[in-house]
């Protein structure tokens, strides 16, 4: 067959055009096989997930989980105690290299990553989620959204300065093709979800 039969017999058997979609159409899903989703691929990742009923039963478990830790700061001001300090803005950013854990309070979370979205104003100061020895982020349940399709509407409506997403703690798989966390930011990273 030559090439110009080949290319008048796919002229002929074109399909029907039909218009694009307005809109992306996305499946709705339960708001608990969000969580289980997240937590799933949060984990997977080298973060560590806890699942609390109430807002209260998050600073215990922070206390708990980091009583060895000598500075933490807190941008979220229903978790600062005698333990944990609350965030202030400094000018000279060289003042937060000794941050040993950070806590923030995220606006969504993405299930099918277990990525975390902050804005500049969650953040406090740009380079602390990425200096910090550990991170803490706190999330409603309500907050979870099943993709990133949804995350990017979302962020669409919203005004911000900066934001970015997080996910995981820091790590490289560089070195002998090892998979090493905390290689270049935060060593940890612990998410409370509540209700």
């Amino acid at each position: 067959m030559s090439r110009d039969k080949i290319l008048a017999a796919l002229r002929q058997n074109q399909p029907e055009l039909v218009p694009l979609p307005t809109a992306m159409p996305l499946e709705r899903v339960e708001i608990l096989e969000l969580q289980a989703k997240f937590k799933a691929m949060a984990e997977g990742i080298g973060s560590t997930v806890h699942l609390v009923d109430e807002f209260a039963a998050i600073q215990p478990l922070i206390a708990a989980q980091f009583s060895g830790e000598k500075r933490m700061v807190s941008t979220v001001k229903e978790l600062i105690s005698a333990a944990i300090s609350a965030f202030e803005l400094n000018s000279d950013p060289h003042s937060y290299a000794d941050v040993d854990v950070a806590i923030f309070k995220s606006s969504m979370g993405v299930a099918e990553n277990s990525a975390l979205w902050l804005t500049e104003d969650q953040m406090g100061i740009r380079v602390l989620p990425f200096i910090t020895q550990h991170i803490v982020m706190v999330v409603p349940l309500s907050a979870l959204v099943p993709d990133m399709h949804t995350a990017y509407q979302k962020i669409g409506e919203a005004e911000y300065d900066f934001g970015t997403f997080i996910a995981g703690p820091s790590k490289t798989a560089d070195i002998e093709q090892s998979l090493v966390l905390g290689a270049h930011g935060p060593r940890s990273m612990t998410i409370f979800i509540y209700a």
